[in-house]
């Protein structure tokens, strides 16, 4: 799914634990914590699933959005 168009970051929030991993990934800076939590700037995410293949916890997945 790396790179689809119409797709968008999503992060289970019942299974972040804030450990970082994801954002020491990110090569567009999209990523960051906020109250032990990933959270994404839609905007900058290019969809490379690099945080994904990093989450210990699987919190991290790409949604299809219609288009």
């Amino acid at each position: 799914m790396a790179g689809v168009k119409g797709g968008k970051f999503v992060v289970d929030e019942s299974l972040c634990y804030g450990c970082g991993a994801c954002i020491a990934l990110c090569p567009t800076n999209a990523l960051d914590l906020v109250s032990r939590l990933a959270v994404v700037e839609q905007k900058n995410c290019t969809l490379c699933e690099y945080c994904i293949k990093s989450c210990p916890v699987f919190a991290l997945s790409i949604e299809a959005v219609n288009v």
